[in-house]
């Protein structure tokens, strides 16, 4: 079988297939770079690599599993087969049994279908990591988890109780009432009173346009203007999280694709009109915030599988989205890790069980399902 994406989603998804059948990934990235806590990876680098990005040889389900360091240019459906290019340029095919489409979303830099070597990636996240140091004024535009976790993170950087620890000033631009949408509004409370607390300038109906040229690749600096009418903002540094997703499709048919250009999905995740064509995480229209990336879809995608390899078809399972979405926001924090549920409410693990409980237990060697030191 064929994974088309080995991010998080894809990656997982083959760590519970790959006792049973012959795995292929096909990856842009040589290794797991993980588009997961924007707000860590731009502050403590070093800390969020150690979980977001990694090599594929430290993954012990993968072992038997062969990856691909390129992307695919092709579904040739009616064959049962993608068409390759490898990293170095060169093309290939490889058939497949069953296909799970996991190819994600671009959105902005930190997720991007980019072709791209170990190298590049780490300068790329130095290079940032560093201008967020030297910024003295930084704007965050959006409203959305990312956006929020972003200024969240970048405003808790340093201790107000040293001075040599100098804390940038954070203003973070949304164009709606509120931050957060799609959250339960308890959790929109909650974490606007945090982004408070932490000294965060909040501008609410800031709706920006968008600087001619902008590549969401890039931080701009400058001047910030807005169509709801605002006096314009300076800031040493911008950074754009305005939830501008582009589905990563290139390679997909057509008839397999909505109208936004997501893929289709039925509630096995399975593509209409195909048999054995499965698709799962953020490419994947399950419903409005194309759920699937999370709320454990990947233990759905691949029980549907291999329910249709095996053939057990009666024993596929459906993927129900919950109402609203839940889970981590902000990311590791000084003081634990805070997860919200969807109902709104919302428990903490203290830093000491996420350390040595949490990510060691539940993550490497429960999610994972073990993995190597780095």
């Amino acid at each position: 079988m064929v994974i088309a994406g080995f991010g998080d989603t894809g990656l997982l998804t083959a760590i519970q297939l790959s006792n049973r059948y012959d795995v292929l990934g096909v990856s842009p990235k040589p290794l797991l770079s993980s588009g997961q806590e924007l707000g860590l990876r731009l502050t403590r680098p070093q800390e969020w690599k150690r979980d977001y990005l990694v090599r594929f040889d430290r993954y012990k389900k993968l072992d038997g599993v062969r990856t691909v360091h390129g992307e695919i240019t092709r579904i040739d459906a009616p064959r049962y087969r993608v068409e390759l290019r490898h990293a170095d340029g060169t093309a290939a095919e490889a058939p497949y049994d069953a296909l799970v489409i996991a190819s994600g979303v671009t959105n902005g830099f930190w997720r991007t279908a980019e072709v791209q070597g170990e190298d590049e990636i780490e300068k790329d996240l130095a290079e940032r990591a560093q201008r967020i140091r030297q910024a003295e004024t930084i704007a965050i535009i959006g409203g959305g988890a990312t956006a929020v976790s972003v200024a969240a993170n970048v405003a808790g950087v340093g201790s107000p109780a040293d001075a040599s620890e100098r804390r940038p000033g954070v203003h973070l631009f949304h164009p709606r009432d509120e931050i957060l949408p799609g959250y339960h509004p308890r959790v929109r409370r909650h974490l606007d009173a945090t982004l408070r607390a932490r000294g965060v300038e909040l501008y609410p109906r800031h709706r920006a346009i968008l600087p001619s040229g902008l590549r969401n690749e890039a931080f701009t600096r400058g001047p910030l203007a807005w169509s709801t009418g605002q006096p314009a903002f300076e800031a040493d540094l911008a950074i754009w999280a305005t939830g501008s997703r582009q589905p990563n499709n290139a390679f997909i048919p057509q008839a397999m694709l909505d109208e936004a250009g997501y893929v289709r999905v039925d509630h096995e995740l399975r593509v209409p009109g195909t048999e054995n064509v499965f698709a799962i995480g953020d490419i994947a229209a399950t419903d409005p915030n194309r759920s699937s990336a999370r709320n454990w879809g990947y233990r759905i995608a691949a029980h549907n599988v291999h329910a249709l390899l095996a053939k057990q078809g009666a024993g596929m399972k459906p993927y129900t989205p919950p109402t609203h979405r839940w889970g981590s926001i902000l990311g590791p924090q000084a003081n634990g890790l805070e997860v919200f549920q969807p109902n709104g409410g919302r428990f903490r693990f203290p830093r000491w069980a996420v350390e040595h409980l949490l990510f060691p237990l539940a993550v490497r060697r429960g999610i994972y399902r073990g993995m190597r030191g780095g």
